[in-house]
């Protein structure tokens, strides 16, 4: 069994370059101490915290469709819906704690906990 360090995803709505080609398909890779410890020093960050986000994700996507690299100019121009979609999967392949929910089935009461991750609907597919 190998140690899986990069993940495929497919972006809801996808990144539309200068040329209007859409860029769906991409690679996420696992981030390391670096990737959350340097990007800290940035002034972008500094003046703005939440700008920590857009170069996080800059620096762990390996790939997104046919471009040639991956930029914070990039990330900047996601869809809201993308850019959240890639936060979830960031948490999700970074943290070791699956993404679940409590739920009640409405007909029957039983409580069951349901698996809310992107990771599996995609290894599903």
């Amino acid at each position: 069994m190998s140690f899986k360090t990069e993940y495929e995803f497919e972006l809801p709505r996808g990144y539309v370059d200068e040329n209007g080609n859409l860029h769906r398909r991409g690679t996420m890779r696992l981030a390391t101490a670096a990737d959350e410890i340097l990007p800290m020093r940035d002034q972008r960050v500094q003046q703005n915290p939440g700008y920590l986000t857009i170069i996080l994700l800059a620096r762990v996507l390996t790939k997104l469709g046919d471009l040639r690299a991956v930029d914070t100019k990039t990330i900047e121009k996601l869809f809201t819906a993308d850019l959240a979609f890639l936060q979830n999967l960031y948490r999700e392949i970074n943290e070791t704690e699956k993404l679940s929910v409590k739920a009640i089935c409405p007909k029957c009461e039983h409580e069951h906990e349901v698996d809310i991750s992107f990771l599996s609907e995609m290894e599903g597919a």
